[in-house]
């Protein structure tokens, strides 16, 4: 794989881990087992975690500090995901709050780390539209709430604009929109159109191929 050479290749860099463990999640995604190679995309987040806490601490300059703090929030924010597959709200909360830390310090020390938004638009998603047990656990650790508008807008701004995230922020958004769909409609067409425009583009992906069949026939 492309990215675990990226990842050997340039030992002390976080984007080779963490980019091999997001293509691992989406290759379980497609394959519809959500506990495909778990033990792997572990421990390529736990990799890129510990060689982006190290960037943080040793960066030289607000960039290079904010570019390590993107890539310890995206890994966290992914392993705030597994943990959420397997049923551990806790974790995932836990993850889920450290990734928005992560990430608000780096769009503070530079204002056009557009990608950032993803992550936090996610963030501020879930907890705006979470289930009650996620919500009392989101309580206990301090996560607060979301806003679902303020959320839609950080997920689009990626999409049109992110340089590492757009096509994940495009999908994430596309299904929010769709989530959306019950209190405004106009927001399930746009995202039903996304959904067709990913599909187009990317014509061998079984993800985006299947959601767009599903949503065309809604």
């Amino acid at each position: 794989m492309y990215f675990s050479r990226m990842a050997a290749d340039y030992p002390k860099e976080a984007v080779g881990p963490v980019l091999a463990a997001a293509a691992l999640i989406w290759w379980a995604e497609a394959r519809d087992e959500e506990t495909w190679n778990a033990d792997t995309i572990d421990l390529l987040l736990d990799t890129a975690i510990a060689r982006a806490r190290a960037a943080v601490d040793s960066a030289g300059n607000d960039s290079a500090r904010a570019q390590a703090l993107f890539w310890l929030g995206t890994a966290v924010g992914y392993r705030a995901r597994q943990a959420e597959l397997r049923g551990s709200l806790w974790r995932a909360a836990r993850d889920a709050r450290a990734m928005q830390q992560h990430l608000e310090r780096a769009l503070a020390l530079d204002s056009t780390c557009v990608d950032c938004l993803l992550g936090l638009g996610i963030y501020d998603y879930a907890l705006a539209r979470a289930g009650a047990l996620a919500r009392f656990v989101a309580r206990l650790v301090g996560l607060g709430g979301g806003d679902a508008a303020r959320a839609l807008e950080r997920m689009r701004t990626a999409a049109e604009s992110g340089r590492f995230t757009r096509w994940e922020a495009r999908w994430v958004y596309a299904n929010a929109l769709i989530r959306e769909g019950g209190r405004d409609p106009a927001l399930r067409e746009e995202g039903r159109r996304i959904l067709m425009d990913l599909a187009g583009q990317f014509p061998d992906n079984p993800i985006f191929r299947r959601a767009s069949e599903t949503t065309g026939n809604q």
